[in-house]
């Protein structure tokens, strides 16, 4: 099926009609009976990231997946991702088993393929060594469809995407693309319902959602920031945000969406919403009347609205599907992310599901027993906080997340894998990874938080994110659940070759700059204060205007005798303007062959005219002081595996 831009009014107007023909098609279908009820399946996607041997974001998906020659393989949206699908299975006996089994295939033949052309897969719902420079709209998959959405998604929102996220760190930029939404690393989990049943059990699962991610989060850094305990959250939600400042008043939902209330009666709401609430952005080339297929004795796939809600990410999912000319329904759970091994993710499945079974047999109607902003609350401050999140419950009571995970849900799961005929030793086995891992508060999240504060003041911010990054392929390799990590170590990062790849890996990003007009007076102070050798001026959009060093201040101060014209003189007065400037995508060697043959000792490094690092003599120093440590502990000509040989034979 192609697509199109839907942003004419002709284009819009058809995609509408099309959508509003499938939907009242839908509606007709669910009161015929014809939807498969019973023997419910389960399935997920996998999705995970493309690393070079210096643990760098790889933007080759596409050799990589012809490498891999597989059908359960296709691309995403950047061109360092990859997403696996794994088959339906039925939802009982060895599923889990059977599911972890065929992922972990999948995965080793990926790992296999990759290796051919010198990549890495790393499964993580952020990769630490994301860099700004790797969402550049060249490292978007150069499909059609992906090219028509991020034209659609800018123009409706009328400018670059902005991202504001708070945690421990802020992160405040501005992007020219969607591709911060290739940040994201999902474990995608289905779950087939019966047309009866939907109702409940979508707002089941919109009541599980902040449970079972505070017990899975895995992605608490971005940029070299640590911001949420599951970071995906927020900046999906604002990567595809088409909103405007001024239509924030008007309380307009986000085209990523945990919702907004209960569902009633039927999955037929869910996609009337998403037409009420979101213009369509893009449009099938043709459609099938879906009421002419019905006539002939077909079931129509639907295209029109199932490419709308495509493009309106719940974090809950409403799926509609044929299956051997039998249409059924999904629910399908974005809320997970991907990794830290398939032990947790497949736990964390389990336990989805089994809480998916087991309160709904306890409570036939969740919506009554708990506000929808209660519930919204819950999956918001999960995000935050993970297991140090509170978390309220149907009993109206308000609970530490692990006390609610140990006491109420767990034995809850449990129930419910039991009721739907799972094998007891794979729900003992599955259900006590997550046990282990809630009780010993060791969620990826906190694994990599834990690990960067034990290497800090070693190494730049970016060795240490190599090495955090490097550690997760290896663990997740051998396939111990997070809960028995050792912590990421310095040395894990590899050679200093894989360190010192581009500046932006040795930049210093927290700046103290001046304006222009300010006075001469607060940059000398500055510069005593933060002991600095240089300061930079920026204009009010950021730019770079000018530089000052130290060494041209005292210059101004030995010469200027006049204690009233010190006064007087602002920034603008003395700067050097026009700094020589760099991108963040230069190699050091480069960078340092500048410094030099313009006899300077800093470098602004601008990305689209807009200061995001400074690169000086002091930061080269401290490079070669760890280099030259390096050649001690390794002497040239061997490697790592060479010297431990060496230290073997002795």
């Amino acid at each position: 099926m192609g697509v199109q831009t839907a942003q004419g009014v002709t284009e819009r107007r058809t995609a509408v009609n099309w959508m509003l023909r499938d939907v009242h098609a839908l509606e007709q279908l669910l009161a015929s009976g014809v939807f498969e009820d019973g023997n419910p399946r389960i399935g997920a996607e996998q999705e995970f990231f493309l690393v070079d041997r210096s643990w760098q974001p790889s933007p080759s998906a596409i050799e990589v997946l012809e490498a891999i020659d597989e059908p359960h393989f296709t691309n995403e949206i950047g061109a360092f991702n990859l997403e696996v699908n794994l088959d339906p299975q039925p939802f009982d006996g060895s599923c889990f088993r059977d599911m972890h089994a065929e992922l972990d295939t999948l995965l080793a033949l990926a790992r296999r393929s990759a290796r051919q052309l010198e990549k890495e897969i790393v499964l993580t719902g952020i990769l630490p060594t994301l860099r700004m420079s790797d969402l550049a709209l060249s490292n978007m998959v150069q499909n059609p469809r992906y090219l028509a959405l991020n034209r659609a998604l800018l123009e409706m929102r009328g400018g670059d995407v902005k991202l504001h996220i708070s945690g421990a760190d802020e992160l405040h930029i501005r992007q020219d693309s969607i591709m911060s939404e290739a940040c994201n690393a999902s474990f995608q989990v289905h779950l087939q319902v019966a047309p009866h049943e939907f109702a409940n059990m979508y707002n089941t699962a919109q009541l599980l959602a902040g449970p079972t991610l505070a017990s899975a989060t895995n992605s608490p850094i971005l940029f070299g920031k640590q911001l949420w305990a599951e970071t995906r959250i927020p900046l999906f939600e604002q990567s595809v945000d088409t909103r405007r400042t001024a239509h924030n008043l008007r309380q307009r939902s986000g085209r990523v969406t945990f919702g907004t209330h209960w569902i009633q009666e039927s999955v037929a709401e869910l996609f009337k919403e998403d037409i009420t609430r979101f213009r369509p952005l893009l449009a099938p080339d043709s459609h099938d009347d879906p009421f002419e297929v019905i006539a002939a004795g077909g079931i129509p796939d639907l295209a029109a609205v199932r490419l709308h809600t495509g493009t309106v990410w719940r974090w809950n999912r409403a799926c509609y599907g044929v299956m051997d000319g039998v249409p059924h329904l999904r629910i399908e759970n974005r809320v997970l992310p991907s990794g830290p091994t398939t032990n947790d993710e497949i736990a964390n499945a389990a336990l989805w599901l089994g809480l998916m079974k087991g309160v709904a047999a306890q409570h036939p109607d969740v919506k009554r027993m708990m506000e929808f902003d209660v519930v919204r609350a819950n999956f918001v401050n999960a995000a935050r906080e993970g297991l140090s999140s509170s978390l309220h419950w149907l009993d109206g009571k308000e609970r530490p997340a692990p006390e609610l995970l140990l006491d109420l849900l767990l034995p809850l799961a449990a129930e419910g894998l039991d009721g739907a005929g799972v094998n007891r030793n794979d729900i003992e086995f599955y259900l006590g990874i997550v046990e282990r891992r809630v009780r010993s508060g060791y969620t990826g999240s906190r694994w990599q938080v834990s690990s960067m504060l034990g290497m800090r003041q070693q190494g730049t911010l970016g060795r240490r994110l190599n090495s955090l990054t490097a550690a997760i392929a290896a663990r997740q390799e051998v396939g111990q659940p997070v809960s028995e990590w050792t912590a990421a170590s310095l040395e894990e990062g590899g050679s200093w070759r894989h360190n010192f790849q581009s500046i932006e890996q040795i930049m210093v990003t927290e700046l103290v700059t001046v304006a222009e007009d300010d006075p001469l007076d607060l940059a000398a102070n500055l510069m005593d204060w933060h002991r600095l050798r240089q300061v930079l001026v920026e204009d009010e959009n950021d730019g770079i205007i000018g530089i000052l060093s130290y060494r041209k201040l005292l210059r101004v101060m030995a010469t200027n005798d006049d204690d009233r014209r010190w006064d007087d003189l602002c920034v603008g007065d003395i700067m050097q303007r026009e700094p020589v400037c760099v991108p963040p995508s230069m190699a050091p060697l480069r960078a340092l062959e500048i410094m030099r043959s313009f006899g300077i000792g800093a470098l602004p490094v601008v990305k689209d005219d807009i200061l995001v690092g400074l690169i000086t003599e002091h930061d080269f120093m401290n490079v070669a002081g760890m280099l030259l440590l390096q050649q001690f502990e390794h002497p040239p000509g061997l490697d790592d595996g060479e010297v431990a040989d060496e230290e073997t034979a002795r």
